[in-house]
């Protein structure tokens, strides 16, 4: 193949991704704009009604919205006091050993695994203990779709964190070391301020990740079309949602779901655009 072929090739290649990404937003604002139309945009986002009744439908956005929140962001909570210690441990206190080796390993087969895995695991497994602790009489709730979440983001928050703590500097811990610091003084004094807007930024991609699970979701949310009222309640997710009834959907209520994977996706494309930002002033810096 000649180097004009080979450049035309590239160049077909890398106009294919802006073309695929401007047709799924196309087909999604196409689809949606029948419910943005009949209810407007601000009304369905901000609506907790659901109620696919003939002849009286009424959509609303807003116990997903609540959901997918709750659980992504409970799931962020109980993620950092594992992932962020496993960063430690690979990127700073045992960096290039086989330890942190075989822990990495370990770390990327979690990443790996399919979603619908960690949902039986969760299903057969965390769902009875939850239910035999009283916290949740059914065992599904939002609590037990973001802990078993939470394992999921994991790998993600810990790799990459590790990454930004191994791009520390030698001759800053070093210095620090020669002024007598001791090894926790020096994490906390030089590798937390050098590496935390990337660290940080891991877990704003960790977010991005947790936003779109949906088989895990919809099997341990509880899949109810209402506001949560608590950690223990059930509720759903945008994802769990557009999965439960899409099978069965047309008309206003297919359009609906369509308007929730609209947001979904903006959602979702918001966060990863500021998890990439920070990422590359990271590496500026």
């Amino acid at each position: 193949m000649s180097d004009k072929l080979f450049r035309i090739f590239l160049f077909i290649a890398a106009c294919l991704i802006p073309i695929i990404c401007g047709g799924i937003i196309y087909a999604l604002v196409t689809d949606a704009y029948e419910s943005f139309e009949h209810f407007g945009f601000l009304n369905f986002i901000f609506s907790s009604e659901w109620d696919y009744t003939e002849g009286n439908e009424q959509y609303g956005a807003l116990p997903f919205i609540v959901g997918t929140m709750m659980t992504t962001f409970l799931a962020l909570l109980f993620c950092i006091p594992f992932s962020l210690p496993v960063a430690l441990f690979v990127g700073e206190y045992f960096k290039g050993t086989p330890v942190a080796a075989i822990l990495s390993t370990v770390t990327d087969l979690l990443a790996g695994i399919p979603s619908i895995i960690y949902g039986l695991w969760g299903f057969f497994t965390l769902r009875p203990i939850i239910m035999a602790l009283d916290i949740s009489p059914e065992g599904s709730s939002i609590l037990t779709a973001s802990m078993v979440l939470s394992i999921m983001i994991i790998p993600y928050a810990a790799s990459l964190s590790a990454e930004f703590i191994k791009m520390v500097p030698a001759d800053l811990k070093e210095g620090a070391y020669s002024l007598g610091a001791t090894r926790f003084e020096v994490i906390r004094k030089i590798v937390f301020p050098v590496a935390g807007s990337g660290i940080f930024s891991s877990y704003i991609l960790a977010i991005g990740r947790a936003l779109g699970e949906t088989m895990t979701v919809t099997m341990l949310i509880g899949n109810t079309n209402q506001i949560p009222d608590g950690i223990t309640a059930t509720g759903n997710s945008m994802a769990s949602i557009i999965a439960n009834q899409f099978g069965e959907a047309d008309g206003l209520k297919l359009s609906s779901l369509i308007a929730i994977g609209l947001i979904l996706f903006l959602i979702t494309a918001v966060i990863n655009m500021i998890g990439k930002i920070m990422i590359k002033r990271a590496r500026i810096s």
